[in-house]
């Protein structure tokens, strides 16, 4: 049996139904882990004998308690864990070993994973490349001259690998919807406290969540039932628990209405990518679905994400560039003196922006029930390319500018996914962006997942983790 394609839910069944073993299940993935992952570089601190130990421990216990007994995973390395090295991606913290663990990290344990290491991001999850100078960069696993996107690249392509059966990650900009375009994986942001976050430097406003990548939107939800739920330290999140996303998701979409929208009113999207998803208005029609073209009006998401972005990268990183500025990537040197340079004004200004587009696509999705997009505006690009300097002809300004197809869903607090849609000539892959209602993040999940299941999209393996 191949475990490393296997379902998550699968998996876990197998585990509690005792036909296998947790250990069994570990060195299956740990053989995976060191077979693949020196190709793609997507494990950077990898724990063989400590997750034999948990899971030698969890094969002792009489009763397998936990959602997701047995099940590895391994941890974005911008998450804290204890007693696993966490180095953000920085020089800084290159040998940083947390004495607590993030809020995630915690229910994670509580649901019985088997934690086998660290996967890469860009340093402090800054930017949409994966590479540091700790590490290096994470390859694409269909192209490994190729990007794999970010910040949650190294959870993405251990996925698309066979490595992991799912991996968390965290989204600001684009940051979980990305990685799984580039890869050809789900991942799915949810709405704002959806999945609370402790730690946090800025818990009360913020734009970046976290949530779940697998290779299957059933996968995606199963995890995000055990990290989902309110937390009395996380003061924004929301009061539904997590297990409402194990409920089937199967569901009738004929009259639904879908808008569809080429570039969100605009945004220069590569050829390749619009030619992948223009074949998909048949996949909603043959669902039951309407499709209309139209999109809510975005504008001054550009001003509102930048300037609460800068906002925020003072909290994170303030302090650290004035103790360690020669050690920090410039794009985050950038961001952080953007953000300081900010007048009260200005950050009025875009919160009031931010209000705005929130009941802007509020009103829009009260017509239409999803709003379909691209989720990135070009196909992967040279992974020694730090970020594209033009789009289909049009310049880029900063580092941020080539993810406005998701950022722009991002100042308006909706639920997003990316779900695998198919593949450029040059057989790399595209994803789909399919936003919802505000707060209804399983009935985004329910359309992606009959999407999926008409596409089949996500069935096409890397051959380097064959």
């Amino acid at each position: 049996m191949e475990l490393g394609y296997l379902p998550a839910r699968k998996l876990a069944h197998l585990l509690r139904a005792r036909k296998l073993s947790a250990t069994e299940v570990a060195r299956a993935f740990i053989e995976r882990i060191e077979r693949v992952n020196p190709k793609v570089n997507a494990i950077v601190t990898f724990l063989p004998e400590l997750a034999l130990k948990q899971a030698k421990a969890l094969d002792r216990q009489k009763r397998k308690e936990g959602a997701l007994f047995g099940l590895p995973i391994a941890i974005k390395d911008v998450i804290p864990t204890k007693g696993i090295r966490t180095t953000f991606g920085s020089p800084i913290y290159k040998d940083n070993v947390p004495e607590a663990d993030h809020l995630v990290v915690e229910r994670l344990r509580a649901a019985g994973v088997v934690i086998l290491g660290k996967t890469n991001s860009p340093e402090f999850g800054a930017g949409s490349q994966t590479f540091n100078a700790v590490f290096g960069a994470t390859l694409n696993p269909y192209d490994p001259t190729k990007t794999c996107g970010g910040s949650s690249g190294g959870a993405a392509v251990a996925v698309a690998c066979g490595m992991l059966p799912f991996a968390d990650g965290g989204d600001f900009a684009a940051s979980l919807r990305n990685p799984g375009n580039y890869c050809n994986v789900v991942g799915f942001r949810p709405s704002t406290g959806r999945v609370p976050a402790y730690p946090h430097a800025y818990p009360w406003s913020n734009m970046s969540e976290l949530g779940p990548m697998a290779r299957t939107v059933s996968d995606a939800a199963f995890l995000l039932s055990a990290m989902a739920g309110p937390d009395p330290r996380a003061p924004t999140s929301i009061a539904e628990p997590g297990s409402l996303f194990n409920r089937p998701l199967k569901r009738n979409f004929r009259k639904a209405r879908i808008a569809w929208s080429r570039d969100l009113g605009g945004l220069p999207v590569e050829p390749s990518v619009t030619a992948v998803l223009e074949a998909h208005r048949k996949t909603f029609k043959a669902l039951g679905c309407t499709v209309e073209d139209a999109e809510p009006d975005f504008t001054g998401a550009t001003e509102a994400f930048e300037t609460l972005r800068g906002l925020a990268f003072v909290h994170r990183a303030g302090e650290l560039i004035q103790k360690h500025r020669d050690k920090v990537k410039d794009d985050i040197v950038w961001n952080v003196e953007q953000g300081l340079r900010l007048t009260a004004a200005q950050v009025v200004r875009a919160e009031g922006l931010r209000t705005q587009l929130f009941h802007r696509m509020r009103v829009f999705l009260e017509k239409y029930d999803f709003f379909v997009c691209p989720v990135n505006q070009l196909a992967p690009y040279p992974v020694d390319v730090e970020w594209p300097r033009e789009v289909a002809g049009v310049k880029m300004g900063n580092y941020l500018d080539w993810m406005k197809s998701c950022y722009y869903i991002t100042v308006t607090s909706h639920p997003a996914i990316s779900v695998p849609a198919g593949f450029t000539p040059e057989g790399l892959p595209v994803g789909i962006q399919i936003v919802g209602r505000y707060r209804d993040d399983f009935g985004v999940l329910q359309i992606a997942h009959a999407f999926e299941e008409a596409t089949g999209s996500w069935k096409r393996r890397p051959a380097l983790a064959s």
